[in-house]
């Protein structure tokens, strides 16, 4: 059996101690203490300015496409006006073109036809129209009439150069112009265009005729004039 000493304790080994960081003089607790770290996400003031500029240089530069992209299609929309203002000019053009040849071919159709048609008014005139020769010249003339030939030209209308043609000229003492007193041969017309001029004789006043009525106008009035001059007629 093991003797214990007295006054001898069973040392216990001493439990560790956690280490304070060294401390400078004058140094309060605050400052020991490790600052907290940012938080994690949060931007720079700096970075979200330049994210901002970074935005609106683009807006910018977005916006200035825009303009040229409007720009650009007013100049095609402009061109496409202008082009489709030519091309309806083109067809009135060509359609008008289309129309006068076709009226130039027509007339010239009927021009060639006249002396036909004058014939057959001279066979009329004399009685010589009938039987089949009548069949074919009133089809004649009812063709030519579907294709807007007219006929003008009547007696006792007064005298036009630009659609007759006086052939004989004589005075008359019933007429007070220039009138058609006969028509030698008619004309022709196609829509607003003399194809021939109606030849027809003309006859004007009488040169004398007024000057001869005046002149009985002023006798007749001479005695009345006389007789009021005179104080009246003598009293028997």
């Amino acid at each position: 059996m093991t003797e214990e000493t007295p006054g001898f304790d069973e040392q216990q080994p001493p439990q560790a101690q956690p280490q304070q960081p060294d401390v400078p003089s004058g140094a309060t607790s605050d400052d020991a203490e490790p600052k907290a770290a940012p938080q994690e996400g949060a931007a720079p003031a700096g970075d979200a300015a330049a994210a901002q500029t970074a935005a609106q240089q683009q807006v910018t530069a977005l916006t200035a496409q825009l303009d040229q992209v409007r720009t650009a299609l007013g100049e095609r929309t402009a061109d496409l006006q202008r082009l489709q203002a030519e091309y309806q000019n083109y067809r009135r053009r060509v359609e008008r073109d289309r129309i006068t040849v076709k009226e130039v071919a027509i007339a010239n159709l009927l021009t060639e036809l006249l002396p036909v048609l004058d014939d057959i008014g001279r066979a009329r005139d004399h009685g010589e129209l009938v039987g089949g020769f009548k069949s074919v010249a009133e089809s004649l003339e009812t063709v030519a009439a579907k294709l807007g030939l007219q006929q003008f030209g009547k007696e006792g209308e007064p005298f036009d150069p630009t659609i007759h043609e006086a052939l004989m000229h004589s005075y008359a003492p019933d007429v007070t112009e220039t009138t058609c007193v006969a028509i030698l041969q008619p004309g022709y017309r196609f829509g607003e265009r003399t194809i021939r001029p109606a030849r027809v004789a003309v006859a004007e006043p009488q040169p004398g005729a007024q000057t001869v009525k005046g002149d009985e106008t002023d006798a007749s009035a001479s005695p009345d004039a006389d007789d009021k001059e005179n104080g009246g007629p003598d009293e028997g």
